[in-house]
């Protein structure tokens, strides 16, 4: 049977993660101080992405394209999207199973996040992996789903909606693939006009490249599960 989340002229050697955050040329995530903030602007046309790290500094921006049949991401440091850090592209076209692979500027592979299909109707269930692996390194799965359904239903609820978002909060965590240990946690924080999340690095076992890559699979799944919470 065919890998759904085969990716292109893959390399079965897994490469050497690197030890600093400069062999990953993402200028900004140096000195992340953590948590990290998300803002999401919920009314805006083509939705639009920034994260800040808790000294004020906007670490990266996005602003996803619409209609297009196959995704692919452009991520920069700030909206005024004069320094790109990386991009975002799938491998298939409007499939559940496609695979979102992400690259630096400079080409360098950071990794790639899978959604698992039809398991994240309900719970939303994404598999993380670092470059030239095809077993996941990194479970992603949602801590409380009724929160993102009843967040989603009563939302659209004139003055409802706006209890919701203190109400209900979803939470996804990511685990390793060894342990189950968290490694690094995505939480709903309440807010009216705009969704917000905040990232929790919950352990220092992390290089820089699989912070990364844990990072921009946050991103991909916000950007997937907003429709729905």
């Amino acid at each position: 049977m065919e890998n759904p989340y085969q990716s292109p002229n893959s390399n079965p050697l897994s490469p050497k993660i690197p030890s600093s955050h400069q062999d990953l040329d993402i200028p900004g995530l140096n000195n992340a101080v953590y948590p990290l903030f998300v803002s999401f602007k919920i009314l805006a046309f083509a939705p639009q992405l920034q994260i800040t790290d808790s000294a004020g500094r906007s670490l990266i921006y996005v602003k996803q394209k619409l209609f297009k049949f196959k995704e692919k991401v452009e991520i920069f440091t700030d909206n005024t999207k004069t320094s790109q850090i990386g991009t975002i592209k799938a491998n298939k076209v409007l499939d559940w199973s496609a695979r979102y692979f992400f690259e630096s500027k400079n080409k360098s592979e950071i990794g790639s996040v899978g959604r698992k299909g039809m398991r994240s109707l309900w719970k939303a269930s994404y598999e993380t992996f670092n470059p030239g692996d095809e077993i996941p390194d990194y479970h992603i799965t949602e801590e409380n789903p009724a929160s993102k359904i009843f967040d989603s239903l009563l939302g659209e609820i004139p003055i409802v909606g706006m209890a919701t978002s203190y109400l209900f909060n979803p939470k996804y965590l990511a685990t390793h693939k060894n342990d189950n240990e968290g490694v690094m946690r995505v939480t709903k924080k309440p807010a009216l006009w705009e969704g917000k999340f905040q990232i929790d690095k919950l352990t220092e076992t992390l290089t820089p490249k699989q912070e990364l890559n844990l990072i921009f699979s946050f991103i991909m799944l916000l950007l997937l599960e907003r429709g729905r919470g």
